[in-house]
């Protein structure tokens, strides 16, 4: 099995920044499909009155029950949780990232 089929077999939990600043929290196997959709206004109720949406932060699952588990962990935490994470995120994306890009 290849690369390209093995990510596209994954599925991930992410979040969005809507644009009154307020978190989403969802899963998707397609992460730029998902936020095309967001974006369009077809996404979650919760983001149709709230765009645009950014993606601030994913990660990888191996499966659909795994990336709904992720989901539901990450809507219980508090704001400060949610926002320390994506804040890891970020600088872990800027270390593996020597282009800077």
């Amino acid at each position: 099995m290849n690369d390209c089929k093995k990510m596209k077999d994954k599925v991930y939990t992410y979040m969005v920044e809507c644009s009154d600043g307020t978190l989403y929290t969802g899963w998707t196997s397609d992460l730029y499909k998902r936020m095309n959709t967001h974006n369009k206004g077809k996404g979650a109720k919760y983001t149709r009155s709230r765009l645009p949406v950014k993606l601030v932060y994913y990660e990888m699952c191996d499966n659909k029950s795994e990336a709904l588990k992720r989901e539901i962990e990450i809507k219980r935490m508090k704001r400060k949780e949610k926002l320390e994470i994506i804040k890891n995120f970020n600088l872990k994306k800027e270390k593996s990232n020597s282009y800077g890009y």
